[in-house]
Formats: C-alpha cells, sequence, structure tokens
C-alpha cells in the first residue's frame, strides 16, 4: 500500500516571506495538493468512517476549487495601450480546466 503524504521541514526563523499576501495562484495551487493527497488517502482508506471523512474533504476540495477558478476566471488585468494581455491565473485557469 503506498502512502502520499509530504513532510515540511518546520524552521524556528521567518521571514518576510511568511509574511507576505497569499495570492490567487497560490490558493489554488494549494487547494490542488490538498485535493491530490485527498484522493490518495481515499485511495488507502480500509475504515468507514474514514472513507466518509475523504468523501466530505474531497467535495469541499472540489467546490473550493471551483470557487477559485471562477474568482480567476472574472480577474481582469488593467489593459495597457501596447498590449492587451490575459492575466496569468486565467492561462493557469484555461490549462487546468482546459
Amino acid at each position: 500500500m503506498k502512502t502520499y503524504f509530504s513532510q515540511s521541514v518546520v524552521t524556528d526563523d521567518t521571514t518576510e516571506e511568511d509574511y507576505a499576501p497569499v495570492t490567487l495562484r497560490d490558493s489554488i495551487e494549494k487547494t490542488r495538493q490538498a485535493l491530490e493527497i485527498a484522493y490518495a488517502g481515499f485511495d488507502n482508506a480500509v475504515e468507514f468512517d474514514l472513507i466518509d471523512s475523504y468523501i466530505y474533504q474531497i467535495n469541499a476540495l472540489q467546490k473550493r476549487y471551483k470557487h477559485l477558478a471562477n474568482l480567476a476566471a472574472v480577474e481582469t488585468t488593467p489593459v495597457s495601450s501596447q498590449s492587451s494581455k490575459h492575466s496569468p491565473v486565467r492561462s493557469l485557469v484555461s490549462h487546468v480546466l482546459g
């Protein structure tokens, strides 16, 4: 049985990066990673209560992901007079959602 859990190293040193505001792109990426972990946990669960827990978690994460994708689709960037490029988040969402 494979387990798909990630571990991170925690340090006491805080940097300015720790206080940076969370961007929409970061939220989408973190939600996608949490969804992958929840799917892996669901695939390896054997107890009924744990299976139910993963089902609720997956449903909640899917709704969060859909909400963030809708926000990213609505997000607009200021159009410069030289070019009319789309938001990088919009291209990420269109790539992920097809």
